[in-house]
Formats: C-alpha cells, structure tokens, sequence
C-alpha cells in the first residue's frame, strides 16, 4: 500500500484512485489542474499571487544548516499521524506503550442491529483523524517555509507563494475534504447491505460478532483506514515539497566553490 500511496499525481492522486476503486459512481477528474486552479482564484486573489510573484525578497544570511531536522519532522508527522490511523484498537491494536489515539468505533453493548448501523460514530472518527491531520501538517508546512525562507531570496518568494496558495485554497480545500467522510458514509451502507444480504434467513444479526476477524466491519475498518492514509499523504504534499526544496538549496549552497 505505501508504495501505491507514493506514485500520486496532482490529476491522479492516490486518495482519487482509492475513492473510484472503493466507490465505482466517483469519478477521476477529467481536467486540467492549472485551467480547474485558474477557476478557483478570484480578482483579488490573483492580485495577490501577482505582488508575491514580482516581490523582490531580500537577501539571507542564515546558513543552510537552518532545515537539517525538516525531513526528520516529515518523517515523524507521517509515521505518527500513519501509526494513529492503523492502529485502531480493534482489529489492530497499539502496542502497549502506544496507546490508541482515536479508537475505531464499536457497536454499544445490548446494541441492535438497526441501532449498531448507525455511521454518525464513524463520520465522527473520520472527521477527528482529518483535525489530528491538519494540526500536525500545518505545524510542520509552517516550519518548512520559515527555513526555506531563512536560505535565500528564491527561497522567501517560494515561501510566500506557499502561504499565500495556503490562505486562499484553504476553504476549498476544507470543503472538499470534508466530502471524503459523507463518501464513506456509502461504503459503510453498502458493506452493512452486504453483510444482510448474506445472512441466513433464521440467523440473527448479532452486533457483537461484527467485532471479529473477518467480520464486515473489519472490512470497512480497512477502507477507512485507507482512504485516510491516501488523504494523509495528499495533505503532506505541500510540505513534503517545500522540504525537499529546501534540501536542494542547501546541497548546492554546501557545494558552491568558497
């Protein structure tokens, strides 16, 4: 799965692969990425991107050494915010010096059938993962543009360009990821209708058993869980790019002849 996740593409993201596999009814998008961002900004918006553009940053003094932890950051941000998604003290429990985060939501006990079917739980779960998310990944995109900004003028005008796109897509953004549960929420219909479907005409739904291996429920556990992986990796995106452009500035500082 990691390495799945790792070939995205802006047009074909892994979140968009995992939502047209999970859900047939959504489709890829079919469009351009720079002509659907050009449908976004309004006026004042590219006038703003127009002044950060043809702003002449000062020059930096600091040394290149200034994002020598980033990629460790990264590297941290994403194994735990991966690790808080996977172990879901269920299916797959924490270690014990790990303990779960945000629990995958089980049936109450004593719980019906019809009452135990209930999503509401498991938008909740999904919408807590994307808040953990976005408050580790705008720490450390927020980290990244200061030492990129601390290396040189290009440096600053990259750093205020990502602010920028950051302050003027971000109900957007907000707005579509906040679709990603609401689809979710079919993927859990369709596993409970399938699980009914299944069922013997004289058997009883017990919620109880929905709990073990191989039950339905773990079966929609692991399309949450990958469905906020594949999110997790698009939101790190931004900051994985800064990162990295911060690590080429500083090698070719370091390489410069004195």
């Amino acid at each position: 799965m990691t390495r799945e996740l790792h070939r995205a593409t802006f047009n074909r993201s892994a979140l968009v692969r995992v939502l047209s596999d999970t859900l047939p009814n959504v489709a890829e998008p079919k469009y351009d990425f720079g002509e659907r961002l050009g449908q976004w900004l309004d006026f004042s918006d590219a006038l703003t991107l127009f002044s950060v553009l043809n702003h002449e940053a000062g020059s930096s003094t600091s040394a290149p050494s200034a994002n020598t932890d980033l990629a460790t950051q990264l590297a941290r941000v994403r194994g735990n915010l991966s690790a808080s998604i996977q172990n879901d003290g269920v299916f797959n429990p924490a270690p014990s010096d790990s303990p779960v985060r945000i629990p995958f939501p089980t049936p109450l006990p004593n719980a019906t059938a019809d009452s135990a079917a209930d999503f509401s739980p498991y938008h909740r779960y999904y919408l807590a993962h994307q808040r953990d998310m976005n408050a580790a990944i705008t720490a450390l995109r927020a980290n990244a543009r200061k030492a990129l900004a601390a290396q040189s003028a290009a440096g600053r005008k990259l750093a205020d360009l990502d602010a920028t796109f950051e302050k003027i897509l971000a109900v957007r953004e907000r707005n579509l990821l906040s679709n990603i549960p609401i689809l979710l929420g079919k993927r859990f219909d369709q596993r409970y209708a399938e699980h009914r479907a299944a069922l013997a005409a004289d058997a009883v739904d017990n919620p109880v058993e929905w709990t073990q291996a191989g039950s339905w429920l773990e079966a929609f556990c692991h399309d949450a869980q990958t469905m906020l992986l594949a999110e997790l990796e698009l939101r790190l995106k931004p900051a994985a790019g800064l990162i990295a452009a911060a690590g080429s500035a500083s090698e070719s500082m370091e390489t410069k002849p004195q």
